[in-house]
């Protein structure tokens, strides 16, 4: 059911400003370098909220706020940032025409080694823009994050941007979209010229054309003018695809196009909306951020089709203490408090924030809140809106409304936050393991302490970071996405907690696994003249399916072992699992049964039933052929033609995998499958062999058994090395 359909006054509280249907809760997401942080900018600036436009190159953009980001022109951590717009009579038909929108937007990183930021981006947000390089097409990460927009229902309009560049195709993005993505992607504005001759845009729908004033720097100056006569069969054509599309999914439109009349503008646009807001439809806009050329009708299409919260598929969540009910939280100002902690951010000003999303209620300074995970409740002292770096303290926050919290505390990322009397635990996002690791000494020992809390609080705010120490050489381990993430965090720990750190080098997190069925038995036997200790545990053990992890079951009958010790034997189970057996990492994807034993009356314990689950695990994956897994990654590589046969003979040199090579304009793009271990420093290999003209991405992609010359090295390594292990 649509906004429109509902009766909205009753779901909003007098005070707030922009009405629930009139709030936008958006994504900017894309592969790394498709323009993301720019379009976001050119949002910002067409909206008023800034005066001045920056750019990634010269390092002053709203939302690249770290001094990291704005260094190495990336986009590390998602930044959240309001504006409004209103749309104008002089502009494209419209919809909403005249009536100011409130948009909430939250720009994301690219780049995989970050891709938490956008995972838990995207469990918040009602609908996202994808960005599409008009060169490229669908990169590797695009696929990542519109999966991740699938998993977790989020509709999506498409921007084809970068439609100025030498190659630049709107077609081939659009056809990839379809092909690769499995979307129903349409155009809903072409493109009018490409490369040098983009000089504004067709909105199909209204049948007018939007041409720039060349000479405005700013893109501000523009004239909706008749479509010009010689795209005038393009434009046809198009919207007879677009109808089409739209009648093949929506009975409305479908009853106008088989009585051949012609369909309203304002039906149409609310059938696109429609087919959208439930994910059957992605409409597809082109032009150039860069350029200034076609970002406000993008502004418009977000009013246009992007659900407001009241649109958003609703979230539902478990009931506390009743097992397998679940509720759904629907926004309504005037309904009990319910929202999600999603990030976690340390601001040197105001301490530890927690970003929370509101989907029922509203909270106000003074108010109580309860974290059902916990079970303990806090008094909120200060509510914030938050503009990239900047935050501005409020009264109260409303349903649809992404806020920020301070001084909450023992919250964690994926928490719920709501009112006791409506207990509810929402679904988390859920985010990646870490693939790699290495080991870091504070330079001098008055760090040790300050490097400790430092890492404890990046950890905190990135569930894909985490810190470790290894037991057996006393080194504290880090872990995380890749080797930009590690350096991040070295940096961060630098510049933020005044921490100089020296790093070993990169380690692998390989996992263990088996490849046939075997039974284990293990028995814990002491003596010592007085109470000795008695535990007896038999296992069987078989391969579990690839990403099903570990499955632990009890099938003792007749009390063979009380049920008391039970617990106690899985417990050693999971930590042997933890610890591996074959080279010290962690097991992955088993099936373990425990199907027999025995105890002593006076001498069992559960020290001894664990460690006998310990030796029956050990025991059971050495006779069912233990082996290491390694990471491996999903690697694209685009480069010019001569270069092809040196890069992709480097790549058989890693161990890599051809999977594709495809041909488009004057590039080749390679797709293989390389062990992560052999990925070191390839950036610079890639450079040095195309003389600095390709250009590569790689992103993890699944687990397989490393080749038996490998695996013996990993053993060495593993026994000379036990920091490397993770």
């Amino acid at each position: 059911m649509t906004a429109e359909a509902k009766d909205t006054k009753a779901l909003n509280s007098p005070d707030r400003q922009f009405a629930l249907e009139r709030t936008r809760n958006i994504g900017i997401a894309a592969h790394i370098d498709a323009g993301k942080t720019t379009t976001t900018e050119r949002i910002l600036f067409y909206t008023g909220l800034i005066h001045k436009m920056g750019d990634v190159d010269d390092g002053n953009t709203v939302t690249d706020w770290m001094e990291q980001e704005r260094e190495r022109g990336i986009t590390i951590t998602s930044a959240a940032t309001t504006c409004y717009w209103t749309q104008k009579e002089d502009g494209c038909a419209k919809s909403y025409t005249g009536v100011p929108h409130r948009i909430n937007i939250i720009d994301t990183p690219g780049h995989v080694d970050f891709t938490a930021e956008v995972e838990r981006s995207m469990r918040v947000l009602d609908g996202a823009v994808a960005v599409f390089c008009g060169v490229a097409g669908v990169q590797p990460q695009s696929e990542t994050v519109w999966r991740q927009a699938t998993k977790y229902r989020v509709p999506r309009i498409a921007f084809v941007n970068k439609m100025d560049r030498i190659g630049a195709n709107f077609e081939n993005a659009v056809a990839e979209m379809r092909k690769k993505l499995g979307a129903p992607a349409y155009p809903v504005v072409l493109p009018i010229g490409r490369e040098d001759a983009l000089r504004g845009v067709i909105d199909l729908i209204s049948n007018k054309a939007v041409i720039y004033d060349e000479t405005d720097e700013v893109g501000l100056r523009y004239s909706v003018t008749d479509v010009p006569a010689e795209l005038q069969a393009a434009r046809d054509q198009a919207y007879q695809e677009l109808v089409n599309a739209v009648a093949d999914r929506d009975d409305q439109i479908a009853e106008y196009v088989l009585n051949e009349q012609p369909i309203p503008v304002p039906e149409l646009k609310a059938a696109i909306r429609r087919l959208t807001c439930k994910i059957e439809f992605v409409p597809v806009l082109g032009g150039s951020a860069f350029k200034k050329k076609g970002v406000q009708p993008l502004v418009d299409a977000v009013i246009d089709y992007l659900p407001s919260p009241l649109e958003a598929f609703p979230v539902s969540g478990d009931i506390p203490g009743v097992e397998g009910e679940k509720s759904e939280v629907l926004p309504d100002d005037n309904g009990k408090f319910c929202s999600l902690a999603f990030k976690l951010w340390t601001d040197p000003f105001v301490g530890k924030l927690v970003f929370f999303r509101v989907y029922r209620g509203r909270l106000s300074k003074g108010d109580t809140i309860y974290n059902p995970r916990t079970r303990k409740r806090e008094r909120v002292s200060r509510v914030m809106m938050i503009q990239a770096d900047k935050r501005l303290d409020v009264e109260s926050v409303y349903s649809g409304d992404i806020a920020a919290l301070v001084g909450l505390r023992n919250i964690t990322t994926g928490d719920t936050l709501c009112d006791e009397e409506a207990e509810i635990l929402l679904e988390p996002p859920t985010f990646p393991e870490p693939v790699i690791s290495m080991a870091v000494e504070p330079k001098s020992k008055s760090d040790r302490d300050k490097m400790s809390t430092g890492l404890q609080r990046l950890a905190e705010e990135d569930p894909t970071f985490r810190c470790f120490t290894n037991e057996e050489t006393g080194q504290l381990i880090i872990a995380g996405m890749g080797e930009l993430h590690l350096e991040i965090i070295r940096d961060r720990l630098l510049r933020e907690f005044k921490v100089e750190a020296s790093a070993g080098a990169p380690q692998i997190a390989y996992r263990e696994t088996i490849t046939s069925k075997a039974h284990g038995v293990g028995k814990f036997i002491r003596q010592s003249g007085g109470r000795g200790q008695y535990g007896h545990a038999e296992i069987d053990i078989e391969p579990n399916e690839r990403g099903k992890g570990v499955v632990i079951e009890n099938n003792i009958v007749g009390g063979i072992i009380p049920k008391e010790y039970i617990p106690a034997v899985i417990d050693g189970i999971e930590e042997a699992v933890k610890g591996g057996v074959v080279a010290g990492y962690t097991l992955v994807d088993v099936k373990i049964s425990i199907v027999y034993g025995s105890f002593h009356e006076v001498d069992s314990s559960e020290l001894a039933f664990k460690m006998a689950g310990i030796f029956a695990l050990k025991e059971a994956v050495r006779a069912a052929h233990g082996i290491i897994l390694e990471p491996i990654m999903k690697v694209e590589v685009t480069t010019p033609d001569e270069y092809q046969g040196d890069i992709m003979g480097d790549l058989n040199r890693r161990r890599g995998k051809i999977i594709a090579i495809e041909n488009k304009s004057d590039a080749t793009i390679l797709r293989a499958d390389v062990p992560l271990a052999e990925m070191f420093g390839y950036a610079t290999a890639v450079r040095s062999l195309s003389k600095g003209r390709a250009a590569y991405s790689m992103e993890p992609s699944h687990f397989e058994p490393v080749p038996a010359s490998v695996a013996a090295t990993i053993l060495e390594s593993a026994k000379s090395k036990p920091a490397a292990r993770s």
